[in-house]
This record gives structure tokens, sequence and C-alpha cells, in this order.
């Protein structure tokens, strides 16, 4: 089942229209295929490239996924465990700005990283029932279900992976 409008904010309806399935398992494991694939076609060398003064690298965009994802999936931990708590938003420009995205790490290791989350966020949504996925918490954006953050994983990696291949892979 794919999450109703009525589970998230409209804000985020932009990255769960990307997900085309309808079951957020399988939308996680094509997703996390879909993704690899695109980013093993990233030459090494461009890795620190930005397309424009300002913005992020390639590596930072790839760095802002995963940290992106651990929030999510952090977020749907609670949640599913019936904790509707308020979390506290993140500033993802702060967090680009802090990471150690050092010479000694490369596009092959953070590829290695976003496999080994999307594993651990598959296998947390693998064990929800449905009844678990239905339940909603509280972000500083809105209210949102565990279900729609499942999806939102999928199409907050799709959208970013969309801007590199149109802005940066030309």
């Amino acid at each position: 089942m794919r999450p109703s409008p009525q589970e998230y904010i409209a804000y985020y309806d932009h990255y769960i229209k990307l997900v085309p399935e309808t079951e957020v398992v399988e939308a996680l494991q094509n997703n996390e295929k879909q993704i690899v694939e695109a980013l093993q076609q990233i030459p090494i060398e461009k890795a620190d490239y930005q397309y424009a003064s300002g913005k992020w690298t390639i590596k930072q965009v790839l760095n802002h996924i995963n940290d992106t994802e651990r929030i999510f999936s952090y977020r749907a931990l609670r949640f599913s465990r019936g904790d509707a708590q308020q979390v506290l938003g993140f500033d993802q420009d702060a967090y680009a700005a802090k990471a150690p995205l050092n010479s000694s790490i490369d596009l092959k290791f953070l590829i290695s990283e976003f496999t080994a989350i999307r594993q651990s966020t598959l296998l947390q949504f693998m064990q929800l029932s449905d009844k678990e996925k239905a339940y909603k918490g509280h972000t500083a954006k809105g209210e949102v279900s565990v279900l729609a953050l499942g999806y939102l994983v999928c199409g907050h990696a799709t959208h970013h992976i969309n801007v590199l291949k149109e802005k940066y892979l030309k």
C-alpha cells in the first residue's frame, strides 16, 4: 500500500510521487538498485565537482542522501514504536558543511555506506506490520506516518540522483 496524502504534509508530495511502487519494501529494494547503478556511472574524478559556486559537491550530495536516510529511518523507528513526540529538524547545509569528506572518503566509500544504510532501512521496514506502518509522529514540518517515511527515503534519494544527472553530469 502507498501512503495516502493524509499521512504526510504537502511538502513531501514531490518526493513520494517519485516512487512508483505500491509496496514500501519493494520500493526500498528497487530504489537501492537504481541509486547504486546511477552512482556507479559517476566518474571518480568528478567526486568534488560543483556545477556552480556555493553548490554542494557530488560527494556532499551523496553524503546528504546518506544522512537524510539515517534521520528518516530513526524517525520511522520512533514512530513505529508509538513515540509520537515531535522530533527535531536538521539543517542540511550545516550537516553538509561539517561532514568529514576529506580525500580519504571517496565515492566508492560513500556508495558502500549508502548500501549499508539502505540494508538497515530495508530490514527495519520488513519487520513492521501494517499497523506499525500506519503510526504517525510529529516532525518540525508536520505529522507523517511511518509508511510515508519509507517512501520519503526512496523519493528523496531519487530526487537528488535526478539533480545529479541534470546539473552535474551533463
